[in-house]
Parts: C-alpha cells; sequence; structure tokens
C-alpha cells in the first residue's frame, strides 16, 4: 500500500513548495510563498504516473490545514486551487484571501 507524505521546502525569503511523497517519491507538488500571514499559491502539478489517484485534492487538503494550522489567508493564483474554491466557497470561506491588492 502506499503511503502518502508531505514536506514543505521554503528558502530564507518565504518561497518553496509543498511537496507530496509517495513511498518517498515525490508524486506532487504546488509551488508557494508565505509572507504576512499570507499563503500564495502559484501552481499545482501531480506527475502523469499518479493521474487519477486524486493528489491534487491531497495537496489542497494539506494546503488548507496547513493554512488553518498557521493561520494563514490563501491566495489561490493557482487555476486548480481557484477553481476548487469557486466550486466549494463555504469549505474554504475562512482561508480565501480575496482582497484585490496587498498593503
Amino acid at each position: 500500500m502506499d503511503m502518502e507524505t508531505f514536506e514543505v521546502k521554503l528558502n530564507d525569503n518565504g518561497r518553496g513548495e509543498l511537496l507530496l511523497l509517495s513511498d518517498s517519491l515525490q508524486a506532487g507538488k504546488m509551488d508557494i510563498f508565505i509572507r504576512n500571514s499570507v499563503l500564495t499559491v502559484y501552481h499545482t502539478e501531480v506527475d502523469p504516473i499518479y493521474a487519477g489517484k486524486g493528489f491534487a485534492k491531497l495537496l489542497l487538503d494539506e494546503l488548507v490545514r496547513k493554512a488553518r494550522e498557521e493561520a494563514l489567508m490563501i491566495k489561490p493564483l493557482c487555476p486548480y486551487v481557484h477553481g476548487q474554491f469557486k466550486k466549494n466557497p463555504d469549505l474554504f470561506a475562512d482561508v480565501w484571501w480575496k482582497q484585490a491588492e496587498e498593503n
């Protein structure tokens, strides 16, 4: 049975990735940036050999869990994440950063 785990790798500027590992191999990732309690997600990618396993959803669930745990708001620039937020606004209302511009 596959074992999925997550790992966050950020540089000193708050840029990096949320990685999804399946049996210790990278199966997918989200490109993220964290600053001033806003977690911006730019891109979601799942390796084609893992297609159809719901791994993008696993990444999204982990992103939201992390945001809630660390009191971050998510700025969904990634089309996949933005689409999920728009499709299920009630599920994500507490973490969806909707301001038009940053201060």
